[in-house]
């Protein structure tokens, strides 16, 4: 498709340039023709009147001086066409294919996006289905089995919930148009909001937060804003061992405030530190040998956030040793 999209693009671009060069060769001859003309019948009047003996015999032919002249002058803008055309066929099909170059990796992109959601929400499609089937199939379950049955769909629809409300939230991000307004917001007081939605999942594995924020403020969303480290800690309290610590700063840095998430985990294997914000990207055996859950949503909606808010978000770890996530956020949005 992208190739026949370049070949006809290229056309259009060589059909542009063509007609160009067609005008403007014209109009050079026109106008070099007609010089040409001029000269030479100025030139031969200025002779004729110094020298009289020529007027009985003209040696200067005016008329077949003035077509060898047209002739050279055509057939030099035809070889000065021939070798623009060429230059300009090459230069567009070079523009052509770094003109249509994004949008083709937009739509690889979304290929790929629909793809991995269709395949995440055929998971818990099929789950649901199976656990319903042998439900019925049984008409003498127990009533305990039963029970798990039905707590087992639920958790399948409760996962498919969580997928559709991230896809919404990277849907929303991606369009400018419903972006919230800024205001001041209190550094210490998003995290304070943060840390509470995921303090029930860290006290059943016995993790503590550790905070150490400055009373520094910001521009910003601040549901936003609490979104992000809402996704960063709930990725150190998940990642993490039992009884270990997850540690939260918050400073001021040249004009901006740094907000640093710190846990003790297994850490990110360096191939997969590229490629953790890509969408869907799961690279669970380098941090928890396969056991958590996720769909590979979150760091993607975060570096949304952050992009948005006109900041950065770094991540660095080492293996066994713990993760690390920086994000800086300009304290002053800049004027739109």
């Amino acid at each position: 498709m992208f190739k026949s999209a370049t070949f006809k693009l290229t056309l259009w671009y060589m059909s542009i340039v063509t007609i160009i060069c067609l005008g403007f060769s014209a109009a050079v001859y026109h106008f070099a023709s007609r010089e040409l003309a001029r000269s030479l019948d100025t030139q031969s009047q200025r002779i004729y009147q110094n020298y009289p003996v020529f007027d009985n015999d003209p040696f200067w032919k005016e008329d077949t001086d003035v077509t060898i002249g047209d002739h050279r002058i055509l057939r030099d803008l035809i070889g000065f066409n021939i070798v623009v055309l060429t230059s300009a066929g090459f230069a567009s099909y070079l523009l052509a294919k770094r003109t249509l170059k994004p949008i083709e990796l937009a739509h690889e992109q979304q290929k790929r996006f629909t793809a991995d959601v269709s395949h995440e929400l055929r998971t818990p499609l099929t789950a649901i289905k199976m656990e319903g089937e042998v439900a019925l199939m049984n008409k003498d379950l127990p009533k305990g089995e039963l029970r798990n049955a039905l707590e087992s769909t639920l958790e399948e629809a409760s996962k498919m919930d969580t997928l559709i409300n991230n896809l919404l939230r990277l849907t929303k991000l991606d369009t400018v148009q419903v972006q919230a307004p800024f205001r001041k917001v209190s550094a210490p007081l998003i995290v304070e909001e943060a840390v509470e939605h995921v303090k029930r999942a860290a006290d059943r594995k016995h993790i503590t937060f550790q905070n150490h924020i400055n009373d520094v403020n910001l521009t910003g969303d601040q549901d936003g804003l609490v979104q992000l480290l809402v996704i960063l800690l709930d990725n150190a309290v998940k990642y993490s061992p039992e009884k270990s610590t997850v540690t939260v700063e918050g400073s001021s840095q040249d004009g901006s405030v740094k907000l640093v998430v710190r846990d003790e985990g297994q850490g990110i294997g360096r191939d997969a530190l590229p490629h953790v914000f890509e969408r869907f990207y799961r690279e669970d055996k380098a941090r928890t040998g396969g056991s958590a859950n996720g769909y590979g949503l979150g760091l993607s909606i975060a570096k949304l956030i952050a992009d948005a808010h006109h900041g950065t978000i770094t991540i660095t770890s080492r293996p066994g040793k713990g993760t690390t996530v920086t994000v800086l956020l300009p304290k002053q949005q800049p004027a739109k």
